[in-house]
């Protein structure tokens, strides 16, 4: 049986799957249009990338599943982490999809407080979409460890909404808190997930897997990394 040309598997999985963050970016970018606008075009939007994510998701994996086989250990941790990649991406679509359907079935009854909230937590996934294409395709660290913060971040909103909404209203949740808090959860879900993207990257370029490297301590999450990314590099000279 021929070989397949492994520079050529490798290129392909990985523009399959820079496209995929592509589209996750899309469909939140469409999903914070719906929420400001309330137009039928955003929902669409978020439809349409949703199933071609869906569709890269079943190719990738099918290709990976038989070309891991055939290459070599270098190209095949690159082909999983492809694989990885669109595993998350794919359930970041799952919930943008949740949370435009959400947004649509209570239309214009949200307040602008939570309207603007639920909008700082989607501005920054879709930054943390566009860092992890740069992360994937350029092997960048530095944009790996931007989306730990901006996760952070996005719970810290979430948390700001489910106190709004659970702690400031004693007499109980209305219809309209549930679908607001539903939809701060979907993107701090995504958000999640964005974050692992972000730690599979660094497991590519390090070799070390940030899961592994974390002990307690008052440092951050990324500065514990760093740390122990430079007290590791003389070994690999």
């Amino acid at each position: 049986m021929p070989q397949p040309d492994t520079g050529s598997v490798r290129a392909e999985l990985l523009s399959m799957t820079l496209r995929a963050c592509e589209l996750a970016r899309t469909a939140v970018a469409a999903a914070a249009d719906a929420l400001a606008t309330r137009s039928d075009a955003p929902f669409r939007t978020v439809n349409d990338c949703e199933k071609e994510l869906d569709r890269l998701d079943r190719e990738v994996d099918d290709r990976v599943t038989v070309a891991v086989t055939q290459v070599g250990p270098e190209v095949a941790r690159d082909l999983l982490a492809c694989m990885k990649f669109m595993l998350d991406l794919e359930r970041i679509g799952d919930l943008i999809s949740s949370l435009v359907g959400c947004a649509r079935a209570v239309g214009q009854r949200i307040n602008m407080e939570d309207v603007n909230d639920l909008l700082k937590m989607a501005a920054l996934l879709e930054k943390m979409l566009r860092d992890a294409h740069q992360a994937l395709e350029h092997r960048d660290l530095e944009s790996a460890i931007a989306i730990l913060r901006a996760d952070s971040e996005i719970d810290r909103l979430r948390n700001l909404i489910l106190i709004r909404h659970v702690e400031d209203n004693p007499a109980g949740s209305s219809h309209e808190s549930v679908h607001v808090m539903f939809m701060a959860q979907a993107l701090e879900r995504a958000g999640d997930h964005a974050k692992n993207l972000a730690e599979e990257v660094c497991h590519l370029v390090s070799g070390h897997s940030m899961r592994h490297v974390m002990r307690e301590s008052d440092k951050s999450y990324e500065q514990m990394y760093l740390k122990y990314l430079r007290e590791k590099q003389p070994a690999h000279k």
